[in-house]
């Protein structure tokens, strides 16, 4: 099962919390803006949506890469096939990965995701006015609620049943960022354009 050594380091957890702040400055203001100007319940909606599943998506890698196992991807870095070394960079350092994912991605998101519930509240006052906004605004945060927690459960079944294909499949995604960015995640060097596999 995944890496038991931490990587974590004081300048690290530095380093995450100032990130974590400003990144929730941006997002929830970036989701405030872009809802307050769109003033549609169905685009606001939709931007809930794509919240809700990148949540779960994060969700769903932070628990994968705790429960994933070194030896496939050895094999298969071994071999050179594409998205393996990936694979197993994440495994190493699976701690920062499940962190980001799970409490910085996932708790960003969640309050984007309560942000965007009040917005879409108001939108509907302003359509229906006899609507008790009260009664409307627990509604609308326990359907937010109901729905993240049920994505995520159904993101901890995959996990913990096939955190190897999650992982493989998070790797493929990362040799294909980095073919086009030249650019090796969490490592400073830069990768050769002709090196497909790692």
């Amino acid at each position: 099962m995944g890496n038991n050594k931490s990587t974590v380091t004081g300048r690290y957890i530095f380093f995450v919390g100032v990130g974590s702040f400003f990144l929730a400055v941006v997002f929830t203001f970036l989701s405030e803006t872009i809802t307050s100007r769109l003033n549609s319940i169905i685009l606001s909606t939709v931007f809930l949506i794509v919240i809700i599943i990148i949540n779960a998506l994060a969700d769903l890698l932070g628990t994968s890469v705790t429960a994933a196992s070194h030896t496939p991807f050895n094999a298969k870095s071994s071999k050179k096939v594409k998205g393996a070394p990936q694979g197993l960079r994440l495994i190493r350092n699976a701690d920062k990965v499940a962190n980001i994912a799970n409490d910085v991605v996932g708790d960003i998101t969640t309050t984007i995701s309560g942000a965007l519930g009040i917005s879409i509240v108001i939108q509907i006052m302003n359509l229906g006015p006899g609507f008790s906004q009260f009664w409307l605004n627990v509604l609308i945060t326990a359907l937010i609620a109901s729905i993240i927690v049920s994505t995520k459960a159904i993101g901890k079944k995959i996990a913990l049943s096939h955190p190897d294909d999650v992982i493989f499949v998070a790797g493929k995604l990362l040799a294909g960022i980095e073919d086009i960015t030249g650019r090796s995640s969490m490592q400073k060097r830069r990768v050769p354009r002709n090196k497909k596999g790692g």
